[in-house]
């Protein structure tokens, strides 16, 4: 199997994606549903980093610090940038942010690396919904130093718009701040990889293609 065909089917064993009738907070009726809140433990939260790793590598992304957004983007950017030396030998820093800037000690607003001017910054995501933790962490990358956002990483594009326009948040993301959002996985390879029979699920095929053509992008 490819790497996004081993990551689907760890979302699957994991209990993170899933198949049936939800309702999603837009409101609308869904076939399937991801809840990344379910990797809860230390090997699934290594293979994940793995899959980062994976996705950064094959594209050849250029990354100099991972950035976690907390607090859901904390683990997230520790065990990408674990896994980028462990499988690819590529050292990277990794940094995040308080949500309440410390005012003792060492102080300031991150933990990790300080960022300098030019520095090629990564963000480490899970989902992307609204395109929020891209908007409210780039002014305050911003205002550490002039680095370099290359990309933000998540684990899926829903390739789906949003409620405001045609543009999806990936490419509503690209569009108002010039970053380009690359995924582990996108809907159409999870609709491929149940076609494939690499997961269960082809009794639902038929209403995601549907769901896809209704609310879908590119």
């Amino acid at each position: 199997m490819t790497y996004k065909e081993e990551f689907i089917r760890f979302m699957v064993d994991s209990g993170v994606l899933t198949f049936g009738d939800f309702t999603l907070k837009s409101g609308r009726k869904a076939p399937y549903f991801i809840n990344c809140g379910n990797y809860k433990t230390g090997a699934q939260l290594s293979r994940l980093g793995g899959f980062y790793a994976d996705c950064i590598k094959e594209n050849g992304i250029e990354v100099q610090t991972l950035f976690g957004p907390a607090y859901k983007g904390i683990p997230l950017a520790v065990t990408a940038v674990t896994s980028l030396a462990d499988k690819y030998g590529i050292d990277c820093n990794y940094c995040f942010d308080r949500k309440e800037v410390k005012d003792h000690g060492e102080g300031g607003m991150f933990v990790g690396k300080t960022l300098t001017d030019g520095e090629k910054v990564v963000i480490i995501d899970d989902v992307m919904t609204s395109g929020k933790a891209l908007r409210e962490s780039l002014p305050k990358l911003k205002a550490a130093a002039d680095v370099n956002v290359t990309a933000m990483v998540i684990t899926v594009d829903r390739m789906e718009k949003s409620l405001e326009g045609e543009l999806s948040a990936v490419e509503q993301a690209y569009k108002d701040f010039g970053v380009k959002v690359y995924s582990i996985v996108n809907i159409n390879d999870i609709i491929k990889a149940i076609e494939d029979g690499v997961v269960e699920g082809k009794e639902y095929l038929d209403k995601m293609k549907a769901y896809r053509k209704e609310y879908g992008v590119g």
